[in-house]
C-alpha cells in the first residue's frame, strides 16, 4: 500500500531526512546527500559493513516495505536444489553489479532492478558451480571494469557494456592458477588441480590483490595470497602462505610440506588501509583437515592474520590463531579495522573474529594483541600416530567467547525425553575432554567446525563497537585408518576409486554406516551411504563435472578417474588383492608426483553436524546469536538470540536461535539489518538494545549480508534471497527495500 501525504508535508519529511544524512564515509564513489553508494564487498575498504545513512532509522523502519525485485531467473526451477546465492552486491553510481546462482554476473539500475546487462563466464564452455560472494570494481577515466572469478579463471568485464575487457588475460581471461608455482617447485604441476575464489579480492591502486578457495584434502593447492595488474592481468606479486625453503616461517613445516600439502588459504576475503598501504586477511587451515604428521610443527601462515604490504606483498607482520590446526579452524571472516581507546588514545586496531568464537584484537601497525593473549595448554596424549599437536593455543583474555567452547552433560538438549537419550549415548560413547583434545578413532563432540563466527563477517561502528552472529553447532569427529573405510580392511589394498575417493572427497563427506547412524537427516554435506538410492549415474557425474553449492568441480581429474570414484559409490567396482598396488599409483593423476596428492593415512568421518533425532541442534539453546561488543572495553553490550524455528515457536517454545550463514549491515540510523536465519527473514535490531524493530519474510533464505546505499535521495536496504541451505527452498531474487513515502 502507498502511504500518501500533503505535497507541503512530504517535502518537509524529505528535507528533515536529508539535512540529517552525515556526509559518507565509506569510501564511496559517490558520496553527496543525494547519492550514496556501497563500493566494494563489506561497504567501504575497512570491512565494516557500516554506513552513514540515516534516512532508514529505528523511528521509521517500521515503515520499511519492498521498493523493487530482480529475479535472476535462477534457482527457482524444482531440481536445480543447491546453487544457493550468497553474493553482497556493489553500488558505483546507482548501478548495482552482482552475481547470479549460476555465476553470471549482471548490472542493474539500482533504483529500480531493471536489468542493463548480463555476463555468462561460461558461455560455449561446461560450467563450474560454486559459491560467489561478490565482484570488484575498478576505474580509471572511461576506464571501468568489473572483475570477478567464476571455476579457475579471473575475468574483467567493461562494467558499462558486459563485453569481456580484451586487454585482460586473454580476451578478458586469466587462469587463476597463474602465480602459484610449477612442477619444478613442487614436483607436480598446479595447474591441473582444482582452485576457485569464493570471496571477492580488494583493490589497492591498480592491483586486485585476491585469496582463493582450494581443496581442503590431499589434492590441495598451496593457498598463496597473488596481486594481479587491473590493466593487463599478469601476476605482479606473491605471498606464499607455505614457505618455500629459505622463506622466513620454512622452519614451521616439516622439510618438505611444501611438495605434500596445500592449504593455508585465504578464503574468507581481506581488507585494505589505504593510508599505510596494507593490506589484511586471515588464512584457513593447512590440509589435510584433522591430522597433521607431515606437516609437523606451528605451521605459519596457516590460520593467521597477516598484514603485508600492498604494493609489493611483503610481510609487515603476523598473527597466528591456532598452532598445528587439527581441527578446521580456518579464519572464516575477513578482519575488521576499527579505532579503539587505549590508555587515554586512539589506537587504529584489527578485529579478528574466529570460528571458534573468540575475537581477537590487534595493533594495525604491529599485529601485537591489545587485550593480553594467554598460551593455553592442549591435551597431547590421544594424537593419531605420527602426529604431534602443538602444547598450546592462544586465547585471548577479552572479550570472552561469543560462541560456546566445551560440551558438559548439562548443556545436552533437553528439548524432549527422547531427544535428551538420543544425544546423551552419543556423548557418553565420546572422548569427553578439554576443547583442544587431538582428533581420535574413538571420536568426539566438539564445536567450532562450522563457526562461531563464518564468512558473513563482523560489523563495526565509529564508536568501536564490533557486532558478530554467531553459530553454537555440535559437530561428531572421528578418524578412521584409510584402509579400512567402506568395506576395506587391513592387509587388503584399497581399490582405485577408493583411493580417489580418499583424497579428493573425505574431508567432506563420507560413506560408512556409523556416519549415518550418528547424524540426523540434513548435514553441512550429504552422506553418501546408499547415494545409488537417491540418484544414479549420469546424475552423480554431471555433478561431479559442474560441481554445486559448496562442492566444486572435479573437471580437473580425468573422465576415468571420476568414473572409478562413481564405482566406488555405487559399489560396483571389483577390489584388487592385498598385493596389488596398481590401483593406489594409478589413481594419482598423471600432472601429479609421489608425494602430490597427499594419501593421509587416516581421513575424518566427513563434516558430521550433529543434531538430535528430529534434526534440532543437539544442545541447548541459544543455537544463534547476535553480538554487541565494545572493543574498547571488551565487554558485551548486549546478546540476543538470532532466528527461530516455527515449529517450536508453533509449540509455544520462545525462539531458540538457529543456526546463521551471512552477516551484519550496520547504520547510523542506530539498526543492524541481517537475514541469515533458518527461518528466512530479514531482520533489524536497534543497536542500542538488540531488541528486534522491523522483520520481513523472504521468499527464499537470505544467506547473504545485505548492503544499503542513496539513489536521488533514497535510502535503501538490499539482499539477495538465494535460499538452499538447511534443506530449505532455493532463490534467484535480490530484493531492495525503502520507505513508502519516498516513492
Amino acid at each position: 500500500m502507498t502511504i500518501r501525504f500533503p505535497i507541503i508535508t512530504a517535502l518537509f519529511l524529505a528535507a528533515t531526512c536529508f539535512a540529517l544524512i552525515p556526509p559518507v564515509d565509506n569510501g564511496a564513489v559517490n558520496d553527496d546527500k543525494m547519492n550514496a553508494d556501497w563500493p566494494v564487498y563489506g561497504g567501504n575498504n575497512a570491512g565494516n559493513r557500516y554506513s552513514a545513512l540515516t534516512q532508514i532509522n529505528k523511528d521509521n523502519v517500521k515503515n520499511l516495505q519492498p521498493a523493487w525485485t530482480f529475479d535472476t531467473g535462477e534457482n527457482n526451477i524444482p531440481g536445480e536444489r543447491g546453487m544457493d546465492m550468497q553474493c553482497q552486491p556493489i553500488v558505483i553510481d546507482g548501478i548495482m553489479y552482482g552475481t547470479t546462482p549460476k555465476l553470471k554476473v549482471f548490472a542493474i539500475e539500482a533504483a529500480t532492478g531493471k536489468e542493463l546487462w548480463k555476463f555468462d563466464p561460461f558461455e560455449g564452455k561446461r560450467p563450474r558451480y560454486h559459491p560467489m560472494r561478490g565482484v570488484v570494481y575498478w576505474s580509471e577515466g572511461s576506464d571501468k571494469r568489473i572483475l570477478f572469478t567464476a571455476g579457475p579463471s579471473l575475468f574483467a568485464v567493461n562494467a558499462e557494456t558486459g563485453k569481456p575487457v580484451e586487454s585482460f588475460g586473454k580476451n578478458g581471461e586469466v587462469d587463476f592458477h597463474d602465480g602459484l608455482g610449477d612442477r619444478q617447485t613442487y614436483g607436480y604441476d598446479p595447474y591441473q588441480f582444482n582452485i576457485r575464489n569464493t570471496t571477492p579480492g580488494v583493490i589497492y591502486k591498480n592491483l586486485l590483490i585476491t585469496g582463493s578457495s582450494v581443496s581442503e584434502g590431499g589434492d590441495a593447492l598451496p593457498g598463496h595470497i597473488r596481486a594481479f595488474d587491473v590493466r593487463t592481468g599478469k601476476v605482479a606479486w606473491v605471498f606464499r602462505t607455505i614457505p618455500l625453503p629459505g622463506e622466513y616461517g620454512y622452519e614451521t613445516w616439516s622439510k618438505d610440506s611444501y611438495k605434500r600439502l596445500g592449504g593455508a588459504n585465504c578464503w574468507a576475503g581481506m581488507v585494505v588501509d589505504e593510508g599505510r598501504g596494507m593490506v589484511f586477511m586471515g588464512t584457513g587451515s593447512p590440509s589435510v583437515d584433522f591430522y597433521g604428521a607431515a606437516r609437523k610443527g606451528s605451521n605459519l601462515f596457516a590460520n593467521c592474520v597477516i598484514a603485508l604490504n600492498a604494493q609489493t606483498g611483503k610481510r609487515v607482520w603476523h598473527f597466528q590463531t591456532v598452532h598445528h590446526d587439527l581441527w578446521d579452524r580456518d579464519i572464516p571472516c575477513p578482519p575488521n579495522l576499527i579505532r579503539v581507546k587505549r590508555n587515554g588514545k586512539m589506537v587504529d586496531a584489527v578485529a579478528q573474529a574466529t570460528k571458534d568464537g573468540y575475537i581477537f584484537l590487534l595493533d594495525r601497525e604491529t599485529g601485537k594483541p591489545l587485550f593480553p593473549v594467554k598460551e593455553v595448554p592442549s591435551p597431547r596424549a590421544t594424537a593419531l600416530p605420527g602426529d604431534e599437536p602443538w602444547p598450546t593455543q592462544p586465547v585471548p583474555v577479552k572479550p570472552a567467547p561469543f560462541a560456546n567452547q566445551a560440551l558438559t552433560e548439562a548443556d545436552i538438549t533437553t528439548r524432549s525425553p527422547e531427544a535428551h537419550a538420543y544425544v546423551l549415548d552419543r556423548f557418553q560413547n565420546s572422548n569427553k575432554g578439554p576443547k583442544n583434545q587431538p582428533p581420535d578413532l574413538l571420536g568426539g563432540l566438539l564445536y567450532g567446525i562450522g563457526g562461531g563466527a563464518e564468512w558473513g563477517g563482523t560489523a563495526a561502528d565509529p564508536a568501536g563497537v564490533v557486532y558478530v552472529n554467531g553459530n553454537n553447532m555440535l559437530w561428531w569427529l572421528k578418524m578412521r585408518d584409510a584402509k579400512q573405510v567402506q568395506g576395506g580392511g587391513k592387509g587388503q589394498a584399497l581399490s582405485k576409486g577408493q583411493v580417489l575417493f580418499n583424497t579428493h572427497c573425505t574431508a567432506c563427506h563420507a560413506t560408512d554406516t556409523q556416519r549415518a547412524a550418528a547424524s540426523a537427516a540434513t548435514q553441512a554435506y550429504p552422506v553418501l551411504k546408499d547415494i545409488g538410492q537417491r540418484m544414479d549415474r549420469s546424475q552423480i557425474a554431471a555433478l561431479l563435472e559442474t560441481g554445486r553449492g559448496r562442492m566444486p568441480s572435479f573437471q580437473h581429474i580425468t573422465k576415468e578417474d571420476r568414473a572409478a570414484m562413481i564405482d566406488f559409490l555405487l559399489k560396483v567396482e571389483n577390489k584388487p588383492g592385498a598385493n596389488d598396488i596398481h590401483a593406489q599409483t594409478n589413481a594419482i593423476a598423471a600432472s601429479g608426483s609421489k608425494d602430490f596428492p597427499y594419501l593421509a593415512p587416516y581421513v575424518n568421518n566427513g563434516n558430521v553436524q550433529f543434531r538430535d533425532q528430529d534434526n534440532y541442534p543437539a544442545i541447548k539453546p541459544p543455537w544463534g546469536t547476535l553480538n554487541a561488543i565494545d572493543m574498547n572495553t571488551g565487554e558485551y553490550l548486549w546478546k540476543v538470540t538470532l532466528g527461530e524455528y516455527p515449529d517450536l515457536s508453533r509449540q509455544g517454545i520462545p525462539p531458540t536461535g538457529t543456526e546463521n550463514h551471512g552477516g551484519p549491515l550496520v547504520t547510523a540510523g542506530g539498526l543492524l539489518f541481517i537475514a541469515a536465519t533458518y527461518d528466512e527473514k530479514l531482520r533489524a535490531f536497534d543497536t542500542k538494545t538488540g531488541q528486534i524493530v522491523w522483520e520481513y519474510q523472504l521468499p527464499a533464505g537470505g544467506f547473504a549480508t545485505p548492503i544499503t546505499y542513496m539513489v536521488n535521495g533514497k535510502q535503501y536496504i538490499a539482499i539477495a534471497a538465494g535460499g538452499t541451505r538447511y534443506g530449505l527452498k532455493p532463490g534467484g531474487n535480490y530484493i531492495a527495500f525503502a520507505l513508502p513515502f519516498f516513492r
